[in-house]
């Protein structure tokens, strides 16, 4: 009897660890998708891509030449009619609007001046930092 029980033993323990063994599949993948199996657009990486908007170009000379084109924000209204230059400030004929001057050309009594050397000295210190090897 004990040869019997010797025999049956290891089989009943292996039966019993199968009944107990349990499989998890946590990160197995749905057969649908993740979201309930509905296709949806593949996205970039920064998300869906937005059509661009195609904007009319203004071609009729007389309006461009009066009014400020692309100045009404707003679904109702239109854009701003320019006056005559007299009705302008005197500042606004004199501003810069070519490329960035250079430091010898500007004056070195304006805060312009100093604050284009500050950010001259710091772009120079940060790449000679970038030369430390520590």
């Amino acid at each position: 009897m004990s040869s019997f029980l010797a025999s049956v033993f290891p089989l009943l323990r292996r039966t019993a660890a199968a009944q107990t063994l349990v499989v998890r599949n946590y990160a197995t993948p749905k057969a649908g998708g993740a979201l309930g199996g509905s296709k949806k657009k593949k996205l970039g990486k920064l998300g869906p891509v937005v059509e661009k908007k195609v904007i009319p170009v203004e071609t009729d000379a007389n309006r461009l030449v009066n009014y400020v084109c692309g100045s009404n924000i707003l679904k109702q209204g239109e854009d701003i009619k320019l006056k005559p230059d007299s009705e302008y400030p005197a500042w606004l004929w004199s501003m810069h609007v070519g490329p960035p001057l250079t430091l010898e050309q500007m004056d070195p009594e304006t805060k312009a001046y100093w604050r284009k050397l500050r950010r001259m000295a710091l772009q120079r210190n940060n790449k000679l930092a970038k030369l430390k090897k520590f």
